[in-house]
């Protein structure tokens, strides 16, 4: 396996259009990192462009120790796996994995060998046999990783490949590629516009949007500490609350509303003096809405979604929506006031202007 390195990578297209403007970052040899944001955001036009199906612009590709930004895909040492399986429908199991190995020239001894190994790896061992028409799409998908696999590459690519397959298969199929990538220490780039799916497989995610990076880091941090609004909105699910006002220190902290609306804040922990009639974006994630006995802000209930271990509850103050993440039992009715609370401790603050995160 291999580290991969990029260095100021852009894309332009013909038209001016920035594809990609200026990516830095390294992929550790053995790591699994995702790529992750909206459509449009140039995620799998950096993976086109570390496989070598998209030509670079500026800036400087390494895999390993060379420099690839000329070098054919061929012989870059890099295996893909696609949103569509791509699978030979004439074709068994077996011959799907051998094709890319006998294109390459590789004896039948080894052919047979990694294809055996794959099949193990992959629980493909009583599909062998089958032709693609006669598997479940997740069989396809992992006979589309197998096919990745036995190459044995320096670095896997993989694009949107859970895409196509339902909700239940997601789940099982982002399960198996994490036991594959524990099992292989293999170097994986993986590119989602599902935030779970970044959450849950990547060891470090890098955030795009609108073909700039917005922040890297591991799952947690970007989570609990998003360096703008972007990201700060794009992750989670349901989405962070966000809150346009300015902050007030009368007989406590509170955020006054544009619609004149003061929502008492619960402590101080995490609030700075100067930002104190600063017209900021104040966001808060829904599990940290909580129930309040007194003190608090009382918004109204629209609509209650009961999804067994917890309630989503969303909410309106105002003009503005809100969603809270309350644990199970009496469940409000629409309609009515819920009294909450603003702890201060859990608020992320950001400029109103610039979307940046603002520390203590």
């Amino acid at each position: 396996m291999a580290r991969v390195d990029l260095d100021e990578v852009r894309k332009v297209y013909p038209n001016g259009y920035v594809g990609v403007a200026g990516a830095t970052f390294e992929v550790a040899d053995g790591e699994l990192l995702v790529l992750v944001g909206p459509s449009g955001c140039g995620k799998s036009t950096l993976l086109r462009m570390i496989a070598g199906l998209e030509s670079i612009s500026g800036g400087t590709l390494r895999i390993g120790d060379r420099v690839v930004n000329d070098v054919a895909p061929k012989d870059r040492d890099i295996a893909m796996v696609f949103q569509s399986y791509a699978l030979y429908p004439h074709m068994s199991v077996a011959e799907n994995l051998a094709f890319g190995l006998k294109l390459r020239g590789h004896d039948r001894g080894t052919i047979e060998a990694r294809v055996r190994e794959a099949a193990a790896t992959l629980e493909l061992d009583q599909l062998l046999d089958r032709k693609p028409g006669q598997l479940s799409g997740g069989q396809r998908q992992r006979v589309a990783l197998g096919r990745a696999l036995v190459r044995n590459p320096q670095v896997f690519l993989l694009d949107e490949p859970l895409s196509n397959l339902d909700a239940k298969l997601r789940m099982s199929m982002r399960v198996e590629i994490a036991r594959l990538h524990r099992q292989l220490g293999a170097t994986m780039i993986y590119v989602t516009h599902d935030q779970i799916e970044a959450m849950t497989l990547g060891q470090r995610i890098v955030v795009l949007d609108r073909g700039e990076i917005q922040q890297i880091d591991t799952p947690m941090a970007l989570y609990e500490r998003p360096a703008n609004l972007f990201v700060a909105t794009f992750l989670g699910s349901p989405a962070m609350n966000v809150l346009r006002g300015r902050l007030a220190r009368e007989d406590g902290w509170a955020l006054a509303l544009d619609d004149g609306t003061r929502l008492p804040l619960a402590g101080e922990a995490g609030l700075r003096e100067d930002w104190a009639g600063r017209e900021l974006d104040v966001g808060i994630r829904p599990e940290h809405l909580q129930r309040a006995e007194a003190g608090g802000f009382a918004p109204t209930v629209e609509v209650v979604e009961p999804v067994g271990n917890e309630v989503f509850v969303n909410l309106r103050q105002g003009a503005h929506p809100l969603i809270a993440r309350l644990p199970p039992g009496e469940l409000p009715q629409p309609g009515a006031a819920l009294p909450l609370r603003l702890d201060a401790a859990h608020l992320h603050v950001f400029d109103a202007g610039t979307g940046l995160r603002l520390d203590a």
